[in-house]
């Protein structure tokens, strides 16, 4: 007899690393159908790099490399991706907030954690500045290079939801060490990857999480052949996040 379906609010559900976007690995490799049973909350990017994702209340969107912004379908693919379902307790209301101070107010004032988080900030924002890759097509460059096709966008008192990602420095390479910030204004008119922003009044929730649930994609050829011992990780990512 089939349960309900347990939602685990204590899990951080990650499909791919960032690791194989550096050689160029950017075949989907996961459907957002399937994503979505392991969260209603989330980031991730479509496969060749195809714009942004940002998952609200169960919603997928992507921001892509023209200012769109769009729901897209069960069968969208991608590369990467999070996902956690939603349990975000309330910390604190942020007023005239640069990163650095969004940064400190999320770990508590601590110069690091050691465990996984969310963060996510709904409200008015003075200023958001993000991104969206022009999606690429096989054979797929590598991420430094084809994060150099990107479209920026920059908006100013605009209401919206910032959603994070926090990782640990031991896992830099699987994630981006600190925050992976993804960005959505209320009436859609911006998304995308956030390069830079400044919060007029927000409130900032977060959610820990005690497990991370690392899914790799085994029946991928090129990921299981690839040898990374040769790509400049660490380097690569903290230059293109």
């Amino acid at each position: 007899m089939e349960g309900k379906r347990i939602m685990k609010t204590n899990i951080l559900y990650q499909h791919g690393t960032l690791a194989l976007l550096v050689p160029g690995l950017l075949t989907g490799t996961i459907t957002m159908k399937e994503l979505l049973q392991h969260g209603d909350t989330g980031i991730g990017t479509g496969e060749g790099l195809d714009g942004e994702l940002i998952i609200l209340d169960g919603i997928p969107y992507q921001a892509d490399s023209l200012g769109n912004v769009k729901v897209v379908k069960d069968d969208f693919i991608m590369p990467f991706a999070n996902a956690n379902f939603a349990d975000f307790k309330f910390l604190t209301t942020l007023k005239d907030a640069t990163p650095a101070k969004f940064a400190t107010v999320a770990l508590q004032e601590k110069e690091n954690a050691n465990t996984f988080f969310a963060v996510q900030v709904k409200g008015i924002f003075s200023y958001v500045k993000t991104r969206a890759v022009v999606k690429s097509f096989p054979p797929f460059d590598t991420l430094e290079a084809t994060a150099q096709k990107q479209s920026i966008f920059e908006a100013h008192n605009i209401e919206g939801t910032l959603i994070s990602y926090y990782s640990p420095s031991l896992f830099h390479g699987a994630a981006v060490a600190g925050f992976h910030n993804h960005f959505l204004a209320a009436d859609h008119s911006i998304g995308g990857h956030v390069l830079d922003f400044k919060i007029a009044s927000g409130k900032l929730s977060r959610q820990l999480f005690d497990t991370l649930e690392q899914h790799l994609p085994i029946t991928n050829k090129e990921f299981m052949d690839h040898n990374f011992a040769k790509d400049n990780i660490a380097d690569v990512i903290s230059k293109a996040e």
